[in-house]
């Protein structure tokens, strides 16, 4: 049952964000293995991985929550790309990253727009 939980993660993790969260991952092995199992088991294998929202909604929702929460700027350009990845246009995520101001502030919806200008700088090369 484990090792299916594991596995269902590490398949999430990578539909969704390709490369980049499996080098986050890695990156956590040698100093905290337990949170790297955590983001594996648990966010992509217990939650990213649910079926009651297709993965365009769920990352929408976490583009939307890590621009509110305006301290996780590595992990939303991570997500942004994860939303490109899962089929979310730029004027989707920029739209609900401008919806962010409303709620989080100017200054949170500025710097989500500025992880979205990166990464869509990324992607055009």
């Amino acid at each position: 049952m484990e090792d299916a939980r594991y596995q269902t993660g590490l398949d999430a993790l990578e539909k969704i964000t390709g490369s980049s969260g499996s080098a986050v991952v890695e990156s956590l092995k040698d100093i905290a293995p337990d949170l790297a199992d955590w983001i594996i088991r648990f966010s992509y294998g217990d939650v990213l991985s649910r079926r009651k929202l297709d993965l365009r909604s769920r990352q929408l929702a976490t583009v939307a929550a890590l621009t509110a929460m305006g301290t996780a700027y590595p992990q939303l350009k991570v997500h942004i790309k994860g939303a490109l990845n899962v089929g979310c246009t730029k004027a989707e995520i920029i739209e609900v990253i401008l919806q962010m101001a409303v709620f989080a502030g100017f200054p949170a919806a500025i710097n989500g727009i500025n992880a979205a200008r990166e990464i869509f700088q990324q992607e055009e090369r």
